[in-house]
């Protein structure tokens, strides 16, 4: 018993250890993703030893594993400081509602999304892996949500937004890959203030699909990188195939300067919608310290292996939330200069709409 507890320990060690290796392969960066399910391992290995009576140093390194993995994901809990305060404000012009649904393609319950839409009175739908047969479906919203942008594709990497207000300076791009579009616009509120908006949904990695992270990071720190100087309200949403609590959306937040309102107010796992056990956050909203938080949450099944996620932010230009952000420091600079590096490409590729 003390053994395979012994050989359980180990495992969970090089499991634990194997994300502090920066290597983009995704049998490393996967690793990133199961930290709340290797704190709840890390915590039964800790229970088990110290019952079995286990050496003194294993149970030392079963507590050291979990005190490690839940430095990652506590943040994501109520136990935490929020980043971004709550809204007090009432005028209904400085409101956005955002709801961002990877529908997954072969899916064909486009109904669902489409009466959440309409109950949440979503200002801005955003729709990753939507192919020709779900923009069909979505274009039906185009009464309440004229303003558009479309790119159907049929490989899982389709995008759609709708929008009530208007849309300025649009373009649909392929940063890193030629067939992983991501969407940027200028939108305007009906107060007279303008924000930017970048939709992402950079590729996994994974056996099946890219067998190293280097693209999507690489997108993630183009635009972290064009939006870092910038003054203007922002917000940057979708499904970026990374998990909130990872080094490299902690990277992004970093060089980016922008907020996450889960800090402090839950996890809000969109991923895998059909296994309870095997979830995490994939599904993100980052904005600038214009905004405070008038609410967030995962909302009921759409039929995709995904959640859809709803934010309603409230736009104060006033808001000084600046010192709540993750600092990026010299190495995290040199990081992120490697990254774009490796992929030879250029944050001067990202559109800077209103710029």
């Amino acid at each position: 018993m003390v053994d395979a507890l012994t050989i359980l320990t180990l495992l969970l060690v090089i499991v634990t250890l194997l994300p502090l290796w920066r290597h983009p392969h995704w049998l490393v960066r996967g690793w990133d993703f199961p930290r709340l399910q290797l704190a709840v391992f890390a915590l039964f290995l800790l229970i088990a030893n110290a019952f079995a009576q286990s050496h003194w140093l294993v149970i030392v390194v079963c507590f050291v594993c979990l005190g490690w993995q839940l430095w990652w994901i506590l943040p994501y809990t109520r136990l935490w400081r929020q980043e971004v305060k709550t809204a007090n404000g009432e005028n209904s012009h400085r409101r956005l509602r955002i709801i961002t649904a990877n529908v997954l393609t072969p899916n064909r319950q486009a109904n669902k999304l489409i009466t959440l839409v309409h109950q949440y009175q979503a200002d801005v739908l955003v729709t990753l892996e939507s192919d020709d047969w779900w923009q069909s479906q979505l274009d039906t919203l185009e009464t309440q949500l004229p303003y558009t942008m479309k790119c159907p594709l049929d490989n899982l990497y389709g995008m759609h937004v709708y929008a009530r207000f208007p849309l300025e300076d649009t373009s649909v791009e392929f940063l890193i890959e030629d067939d992983v579009p991501s969407m940027h616009a200028l939108m305007m509120l009906p107060c007279g203030e303008k924000i930017r908006m970048h939709f992402l949904h950079p590729a996994p990695p994974s056996p099946t699909e890219n067998p190293a992270s280097a693209e999507r990071d690489a997108e993630l720190i183009l635009v972290a990188r064009s939006v870092s100087e910038s003054a203007q309200p922002i917000i940057v949403t979708g499904d970026l195939n990374d998990v909130a609590w990872s080094s490299t959306t902690r990277l992004f937040r970093k060089i980016s300067g922008l907020l996450d309102p889960r800090v402090g107010r839950g996890m809000f796992n969109t991923f895998h919608a059909d296994y309870p056990f095997l979830r995490w956050p994939l599904d993100h909203i980052f904005h600038s310290h214009h905004f405070r938080l008038r609410q967030i949450q995962r909302l009921p099944s759409i039929g995709s292996d995904h959640f859809a996620l709803f934010t309603e932010l409230y736009l104060e230009p006033s808001a000084a939330q600046k010192e709540n952000g993750l600092q990026a420091e010299a190495e995290d600079e040199e990081w992120a200069e490697e990254i774009i590096q490796e992929q030879n490409v250029s944050d001067e590729n990202v559109p800077r709409p209103g710029q």
